[in-house]
This record gives C-alpha cells, structure tokens and sequence, in this order.
C-alpha cells in the first residue's frame, strides 16, 4: 500500500511532565512554539525530541511537508496529555476523506501488546469504521538483523 499520509504516533505523557523537564523553568508552552524557539530546554524535553525525530525522518525519506504528521497515544486519568491524541487524529482523517493510512511508532523498538492493541487493533478498526479505507500499521524494528547487530555495537562500545 502507498499511503496518502504517514503518522507518526508517540507514547504520551502527561503535559505536566513536560513542564518538569524544563531545565529553564520558561520555556516550555506546550504549544508548539517553544519547540521552534532554540533552547537548552529541548535535550531534556520529550515532546521536542518527538517533533525532531518525526522532522529527521521526513527529511530522510524526502517526504512532502502535508503527506506526515505527528500524535501521542495512550493516555490515563484527567490529566492533560500530549496532544494531538493519536485516536482522535487517525478518526479525523477518515471523517476528512483520508483513505490510505499508515502509522509508525518510533517511540518503541519492539511492538509491545499496548501498541499492538491500540493502533495495530483499534485505531486500524475506528480508521475504517469512519470512511478508511487502508490502514498499514508499521512494525517496529523488532528483533530486525541490522537492529540486533547496531544495538550489539552500542553496547560493546559502552563496555569499552
């Protein structure tokens, strides 16, 4: 399947963990805007990683700016969560005439039952249940040869 459109779908966390995690104690809005404002915040801050890894990715790929996004998934209690929720994003694509959907969560490297369940399982039912048509969930790496043999690399060079 080509996909019209790759999301990118991040654990999340709740927002006031974020706001911890600034070293700077200002930085952080939540919004968006502080994470294309240049600070020290951003080695400490999740939610900048995220949007960064899912910028490098595209980059890599030579993906058009429209064809990806990125969401945060899994969410507990009343809590503000990081947002834009993964459920309610792959839903609004399919209401919004999306028909090809993959997602990718590279938050993880091995598919766990939580993932597996909620966009493997519901999110692939809910994308088709409001007008998908296709829905690709990408694996993660896994137990992939190449993952298996740079991950033995970090780990031999840490021991050294």
């Amino acid at each position: 399947m080509q996909p019209e459109h790759l999301l990118f779908s991040y654990h999340g966390v709740p927002e006031r963990h974020i706001k911890k995690s600034d070293v700077t104690k200002s930085h952080c809005k939540i919004d968006g805007s502080c994470c294309n404002t240049p600070s020290t915040a951003h080695e400490f801050c999740y939610r900048h990683q995220c949007y960064e890894t899912t910028k490098n990715v595209a980059e890599k790929l030579n993906l058009r700016v429209g064809s990806y996004s990125t969401s945060f998934q899994s969410r507990l209690g009343n809590d503000s969560w990081l947002q834009p929720y993964t459920n309610q994003t792959i839903d609004n694509f399919a209401k919004n005439g999306l028909k090809k959907l993959a997602v990718v969560t590279p938050a993880f490297v091995s598919d766990c039952l939580e993932t597996l369940e909620e966009i493997g399982m519901e999110a692939k039912h809910s994308f088709k249940e409001n007008g998908g048509a296709e829905f690709n969930m990408i694996p993660c790496l896994n137990d992939n040869d190449k993952w298996v043999k740079t991950l033995s690399v970090w780990i031999e060079d840490w021991a050294k």
